[in-house]
């Protein structure tokens, strides 16, 4: 990787498309336990919620965001896009997964072995593809103790993330050569590859798929991954070496919660680059995380409109009046 830049410690949050917003909050803080964060806005299109799921405060490596579009149809899956999902668990989790996931109606595929490590596929309300990996040391996360899920069971933050492409040369080169990861691994059309450090989510995986064709946005589509920077000079640093290199690399996007630069890898994947800082107490304590409609400065003029185009919601802890 260039000597200059620091290399991309993992997945900093992934970000997909739902449909129905209660079903989702359903889903995936009373399943699935996460705690939800943040409930805000799409900044791009302020008539759609975003919703932020995460540990008890929203470490990256553990977010994972929606923005819920009531009636859209699903999406198709093909190359060019991140298809899956994968958190880790302690290994004697699983049992009590498949018995949780049972309970509610969700059906998981039979276990498999990938890596070495023991993977239980299922899909979410929207078919989203998720999987939860077992394998040894398992990253550090702040536990939501408020939530359904014990300690020992619970979510422990991304595991991986699953590319599809249609040629997976250029995307590796992208990892290894510039990322500063290691090729860990190949087994049948999968490569895994791995970045420095012990972080949650420091693997992904390029599956090569030549035969089939674009995937299509939609409910149960990821619309983009993000990738971690530990503050803004070095975001500015890589985007200009970025912008040098030939790939096309948005300006600096204020989400709030971390600044953000998009641009699409070789494969068409969109990647974004996103600060740990300045986080999700930046407008809420830690208690209350989740608990309100946040708005940035910029929309918070449009309050009474913005409110009146989302539609009613239940949040964890809330009583329906």
């Amino acid at each position: 990787m260039p000597a200059d830049l620091a290399p991309i410690s993992g997945i900093h949050h992934i970000t997909a498309m739902a449909g129905d917003p209660q079903r989702n909050i359903n889903f995936y803080s009373y399943v699935l336990g996460q705690r939800l964060v943040k409930t805000t806005v799409n900044f791009d299109d302020p008539g759609t919620y975003h919703f932020y799921y995460g540990d008890a405060i929203g470490s990256p490596g553990t977010i994972l965001t929606f923005f819920p579009w009531p009636n859209a149809r699903r999406g198709q899956r093909g190359a060019g896009e991140a298809n899956a999902i994968a958190y880790a668990v302690p290994a004697d989790a699983l049992g009590y997964w498949e018995k949780r996931l049972a309970e509610f109606g969700v059906s998981t595929a039979p276990r498999q072995v990938r890596f070495g490590e023991t993977v239980l596929p299922f899909q979410d309300p929207d078919g989203l593809w998720l999987e939860l990996v077992t394998g040894d040391g398992l990253p550090e996360i702040d536990h939501w103790t408020e939530g359904p899920i014990p300690a020992d069971a619970a979510l422990r933050g991304f595991h991986s993330a699953t590319l599809q492409v249609a040629q997976a040369a250029a995307s590796a080169r992208l990892l290894t050569e510039w990322f500063g990861w290691e090729r860990a691994g190949v087994e049948g059309s999968r490569a895994r590859f791995l970045a420095p450090g012990g972080a949650a989510g420091r693997i992904v995986d390029l599956v090569e798929i030549p035969q089939q064709g674009r995937g299509r946005l939609g409910a149960g589509s990821i619309h983009h991954i993000a990738f971690r920077v530990a503050d803004d000079p070095t975001q500015l640093a890589w985007r200009a070496r970025l912008s040098e290199a030939g790939f096309s690399v948005t300006d600096v996007r204020d989400r709030q919660y971390f600044h953000s630069i998009y641009f699409r890898e070789p494969s068409g994947v969109l990647y974004e680059l996103a600060t740990d800082a300045p986080g999700f107490l930046l407008d809420e304590s830690r208690a209350a995380l989740g608990r309100e409609l946040k708005l940035p400065p910029w929309l918070e003029a449009r309050r009474a409109d913005i409110q009146q185009q989302l539609l009613a919601i239940i949040r964890p802890g809330e009583v329906q009046a």
